[in-house]
């Protein structure tokens, strides 16, 4: 699982990664823009965009066009906002490599963005937001972040909110575009049984009319907590949805993958610490796990759950339990060992596929421009001690980091609020 760098002269940067016998190839776009880049009166126009990249380009006028002829081989094909980015992908069978990366750099470059099929695509798109705020795991993604930061870009749903969808027009796209869909900022990442020195060769062809403008900037993040943090979305449910959590380390802090491991002894599969003490225990919830999420500049650590709504207050208190039992307890080496491997494991598996494989080394490519192989991921990981992990539960398990976000019928809230610290 080997993979080259090129950077074009205009500042597109190409990751390739072959592998000799995969009969499959996937060309993955990735461009450094997403909700945190945007205005709030023009929240969602990243994630309308990357919609309306396959309603239409110069060379297939009509939806049609694109999906007709990608079918046509079989693709699977997509495409993905985030907060920090956007992606766009075609996995193919090897033979039809070209057909992929002609139309995955068509919609990327030749959008036509045609008002009719704007007014068109604002019914799908705000039934997007309705299906996440009907769903509550989903849901849970979305309020999580606006506990934490509030009324700024990092706050606010990768969607948007419904009124502005139903305002954002054909300029605000060639605008937005304009600002961001520029060389400097773009990724693309391609992985499976291919030629590399051919690959780049193309990829340099298909973009050589790319924009070369600056790159429009990231409004700072401002990050401003003292006390224990509390939202409540109530709503009639059988289940409350929780995730309660803690402010920690972005992309470039070096303490990462102690995080990562840390949260992996407290909720990454099912022998781990949360998953047998609210489910195992408890038998309070029927999905239980912890992760961590980093970005450019933030990120927290997160237990999320589905609970009874007469065990929330109770699982609830247990997390926070678990919190501070990595505190003031030494994990062993044995269950250390454990969730080393649990990982090890577990990303080696996910590499298997040509699209896991473009993800994982175009994503470290497009945000932090430092990529790594599995073998060096390994290491890292390989290298955390207990000492690290104990000294990293002190550092974010703390009140004035910690945060709680529920959906369902709550009604009173003092009794959460008054189980929110950390002995």
């Amino acid at each position: 699982m080997t993979f080259t760098k090129t950077v074009l002269e205009n500042g597109l940067r190409i990751i390739t990664s072959p592998q000799k016998d995969n009969p499959a190839v996937t060309v993955l776009i990735l461009v450094e823009t997403g909700s945190e880049y945007e205005s709030k009166d023009k929240n969602g126009v990243s994630h309308f965009l990357e919609h309306m990249c396959f309603k239409g380009t110069k060379n297939r006028p009509k939806a049609i066009d694109i999906a007709s002829e990608l079918d046509s081989v079989g693709a699977s094909y997509n495409a993905f906002t985030g907060h920090q980015y956007t992606g766009y992908y075609a996995k193919v069978d090897k033979s039809h490599f070209d057909k992929a990366l002609d139309v995955v750099s068509d919609i990327y470059l030749n959008q036509i963005f045609d008002p009719k099929e704007i007014e068109k695509e604002r019914g799908p798109v705000i039934e997007e937001i309705n299906l996440g705020e009907d769903t509550p795991t989903t849901d849970i993604y979305r309020v999580f972040p606006q506990l934490l930061y509030g009324d700024q870009p990092a706050g606010w749903n990768i969607l948007g909110p419904k009124e502005v969808i139903r305002k954002i027009g054909r300029e605000d796209f060639m605008e937005y575009r304009k600002d961001h869909y520029v060389a400097r900022a773009t990724t693309v990442a391609v992985a499976g049984s291919i030629d590399e020195k051919e690959v780049v060769e193309k990829i340099k062809k298909a973009f050589a009319n790319i924009s070369t403008a600056e790159k429009k900037a990231k409004p700072i993040l401002t990050e401003n907590q003292s006390e224990p943090g509390l939202l409540v979305k109530n709503k009639k449910s059988d289940q409350s949805h929780i995730m309660l959590g803690v402010r920690a380390y972005n992309l470039f802090d070096e303490r990462r993958y102690i995080l990562e491991v840390l949260a992996d002894i407290l909720g990454g599969g099912m022998s781990s610490r949360l998953f047998q003490t609210i489910r195992g225990e408890m038998g309070a919830a029927y999905y239980v796990h912890s992760f961590t999420y980093e970005l450019t500049d933030h990120g927290y650590l997160a237990a999320r759950a589905g609970l009874g709504n007469d065990k929330l207050l109770r699982a609830t208190e247990a997390i926070l339990g678990e919190f501070n039992r990595l505190k003031i307890e030494k994990v062993s080496e044995q269950e250390l060992k454990k969730a080393k491997d649990h990982m090890v494991g577990s990303l080696m598996l996910s590499l298997e596929t040509s699209d896991s494989l473009a993800e994982f080394y175009g994503f470290q490519e497009l945000l932090t421009r430092e990529v790594l192989t599995p073998d060096e991921e390994v290491k890292n990981i390989q290298k955390v001690s207990a000492e690290e992990v104990q000294e990293v539960a002190n550092d974010i398990f703390t009140d004035d980091k910690l945060n709680l976000a529920v959906i369902g019928p709550v009604g009173e809230e003092k009794d959460l609020k008054q189980a929110l610290k950390i002995a």
